[in-house]
């Protein structure tokens, strides 16, 4: 039976529950970053964290069948560096204890540019195009991308010369000349080359990779091949120039030995030394000579005293002393004649006979002094000559013997000297001959510091790519790059998800959760029905949760307004199951369609076109006329009527308030579906009006910004919004979403609902 109209008007009875006082519902600040919000974000997109996990590994994986395969041969070498016996060696071919830095120098010399060199000319690798870039390069030009950027250059080239020469594309290479081309695979070489030393020990691991499994084995062998036998050539060229050496210095010493034992004959010759003759001899002449030097020298000074003291005409004790007693005796013979003259001269007179006589006296006296003292000077003289002579003679036959002797000590000193020198070069040749035996057997038992411990296999199975580390690395990958995708997600949904994001983003208690009606549970039920055909579904539930919410409040309203930020928000649906759930539970209910410009309440209850709002706002129509009567709960509702664009005018006349105060009356629970309400003023107007605005959020839909600006708008018109209901919602995902309001989906609740 279709709806009917309401001809008459009940009287109101009251059934209202007492007023109950309830503290506003606080604002929930958000939880901030925690595990259990960690997991709740993965719950809810682990979608995209699997898909991640599966989706890199499978790339990874088709990568790497399509990857040219390279195999890597290792060939181990033992490094065991020989001691050398010669002192000679030691200094030419240093022995340093083993550490860090001689085994990395050991590594440098497998990994250097002459020993890949050698592996380029031994395998041909200027002609493979693993190491000559060249031959790769040259596989360009028969490329169609080459030939048609080529020819399109061509083409562009007459247009603009600039553009023409940014699309041609990079000329073929031309092949290095010489040896270039040798050095530069060889530098390839290097690259395919690795060499490590095995940690705390001796063992050198070289391994190179190719394409080409023998040549990688090939290569790897011959490498430490090349390093052993440089080593041994290197050990036998040191050897080689030790000999040299000692051989040289042999010669040289043969030489020094000859040159001294020549030099000791030449001075043995020259200064008359005999072997065993002592200089003894010669310092006693040389003593003797010296005593009879120093007794000539006293004699020669005594002769030259008397030969003074005679010339002085000293006393006659001093004349005797000389041996001269006649001069003496004729000095006192004169003497006594001077006294007998000045004896006479003074009693007599000069002319005296007797005084003449003295005179004559004293004259013939005085000549005889004068004789005999000449005479004796003279002997002195002679004797004093003698002396001077022999003294003379004796200094320089001292002079000689001292100089016969200087002579023979310093010969004596250089033959000894050049005696010590030779038998020290006879010393150092007859110990450079021992080692100069000892090189020559070293050479025959010469070896290498390193020998091969392992030499490189053919390898069976590639060592690059190897799918199950790509696999495996993909797939960590993929976790990380999942995690922060659902990160980046979860940071840039700004929708709303549950009820404490309400409570958080909005300030606003989350009223109720109304669920998603999917096709498979609504059957052949319509949404706006599915209340009433199933009343203890959770959908019904949501809808008592929802009217216990505003029941609850400290005013419970009687007047309440359902509008939401956007269409599509379920507001509609809301009101209507919001009314048919009160009216279903004894209350009396009416619904008013305030959505003019969209009006859905009309449609959705089976009577569109009938009169409504408007007609009885513009005094078209009764009260009595546009009331009508849902068939399934016996809800009272007034549908939208005719589309009116003025509405807004007809909501602030005094006609729509004179129509609230009315239901007011009659009425348990009036409840307005306005229009959205940020696009829409009307619903400013109605919410204005009303005693309670409750706003509908559509999970995971709306932005929280949009919201936020409808609920901005709302507050601006001092409606009183009582709370938001979070609108279709999808039971099964938000269950697994993690959020605190999803227990009430459990299965565990399941014995409380029948669907």
């Amino acid at each position: 039976m279709l709806d009917r109209t309401v001809a008459e008007n009940r009287p109101p009875v009251e059934r209202r529950p007492a007023t109950r006082s309830m503290p506003p519902s606080p604002t929930i600040e958000p939880e901030g970053l925690n595990l259990a919000a960690l997991l709740g974000a993965l719950r809810r997109r682990r979608g995209v964290l699997i898909a991640c996990v599966i989706l890199f590994p499978v790339i990874a994986l088709v990568a790497a069948k399509n990857l040219t395969p390279r195999y890597t041969a290792a060939t181990t070498v033992m490094f065991e560096p020989t001691e050398y016996a010669a002192r000679e060696l030691q200094s030419i071919l240093r022995d340093e204890s083993t550490t860090d830095a001689v085994l990395a120098s050991q590594v440098e010399i497998v990994r250097s540019l002459a020993i890949a060199r050698r592996i380029v000319s031994r395998f041909g690798l200027t002609e493979r195009e693993e190491f000559a870039w060249w031959l790769r390069d040259r596989e360009r030009a028969d490329s169609l991308a080459f030939r048609l950027r080529t020819q399109l250059a061509d083409v562009v080239a007459n247009v603009s010369p600039d553009l023409a020469e940014a699309i041609e594309p990079k000329p073929i290479a031309e092949v290095p000349a010489g040896d270039l081309a040798e050095i530069q695979a060889a530098e390839a070489v290097l690259g395919h080359l690795d060499v490590q030393v095995v940690r705390n020990s001796r063992v050198l691991q070289i391994r190179f990779t190719s394409e080409d499994p023998q040549l990688a084995a090939a290569a790897g062998n011959l490498a430490a091949e090349l390093y052993i036998s440089d080593q041994l050539d290197a050990k036998f060229n040191a050897v080689r120039r030790a000999n040299d050496w000692l051989d040289g210095r042999i010669a040289q010493l043969r030489q020094e030995v000859t040159r001294n034992e020549g030099q000791i004959a030449e001075l043995r010759s020259q200064s008359g030394l005999t072997r065993g003759v002592n200089a003894g001899l010669q310092t006693e002449q040389i003593s003797k000579i010296t005593q009879d030097l120093i007794e000539a020298r006293n004699q020669l000074a005594t002769a030259e005293a008397r030969l003074g003291a005679a010339r002085s005409g000293g006393g006659g004790a001093d004349l005797t002393a000389l041996g001269a007693a006649n001069l003496v005796a004729q000095r006192a013979a004169r003497d006594e004649a001077r006294r007998e003259l000045d004896r006479l001269s003074a009693t007599l007179g000069s002319g005296h006979p007797d005084v003449r006589a003295a005179a004559g006296r004293l004259a013939a006296a005085e000549r005889a002094v004068g004789g005999e003292t000449t005479r004796v000077v003279q002997a002195l003289d002679a004797e004093a000559r003698a002396a001077r002579a022999r003294v003379a003679s004796l200094e320089a036959s001292l002079a000689e013997q001292q100089d016969r002797l200087n002579r023979t000590q310093g010969a004596e000193i250089r033959v000894n000297a050049l005696e010590r020198e030779t038998e020290a070069a006879r010393s150092l040749l007859r110990a450079v001959l021992e080692r100069s035996q000892s090189t020559v057997s070293q050479t025959a038992i010469e070896k290498p510091d390193a020998r091969i411990l392992s030499p490189a296999t053919v390898p069976g199975v590639p060592s690059f790519p190897k799918p199950t580390l790509f696999v495996a690395a993909a797939a960590a990958l993929g976790m990380v790059f999942g995690l922060l995708l659902v990160w980046f997600l979860e940071q840039a949904d700004s929708t709303i998800r549950s009820g404490d994001e309400i409570r958080s983003a909005l300030g606003l208690p989350c009223l109720a959760l109304v669920p998603m009606l999917r096709r498979g549970i609504l059957g052949r039920h319509r949404v706006e029905d599915y209340v009433a055909r199933k009343p203890l579904s959770p959908f019904s539930e949501s809808m008592r949760t929802l009217r216990a919410a505003l029941w609850l409040g400290s005013d419970p309203p009687r007047i309440v307004v359902i509008t939401a930020a956007r269409p599509g928000e379920g507001k509609t649906t809301t009101a209507i199951a919001l009314a048919r759930s009160a009216a279903m539970n004894g209350e009396r209910v009416l619904l008013i369609d305030c959505d003019i410009r969209q009006p859905s309440v009309g449609r959705l209850l089976r009577a569109e076109g009938a009169p409504g709002v408007t007609d009885l706002l513009l005094g078209q129509a009764d009260y009595e006329r546009i009331l009508r009567r849902d068939h399934l709960t016996g809800l009272d509702y007034i549908p939208a009527g005719a589309a009116e664009i003025h509405s807004l005018g007809l909501f602030m006349s005094e006609a729509m308030a004179t129509l609230l105060e009315r239901v007011r009356r009659d009425y348990d629970l009036v409840i307005l579906d306005a229009p959205p309400a940020l696009a829409m003023a009307d619903a400013r107007v109605v919410a204005r009006l009303a005693d309670a605005t409750l706003l509908c959020v559509k999970w995971r839909d709306t932005p929280r910004s949009v919201v936020r600006n409808s609920l901005a708008l709302l507050e601006d018109a001092k409606a009183r919004i009582v709370g938001a209901a979070l609108t279709q919602v999808d039971a099964k995902t938000h269950r697994r979403s993690g959020y605190a309001d999803s227990e009430v989906y459990h299965p565990r609740y399941s014995g409380y609902f029948r669907e």
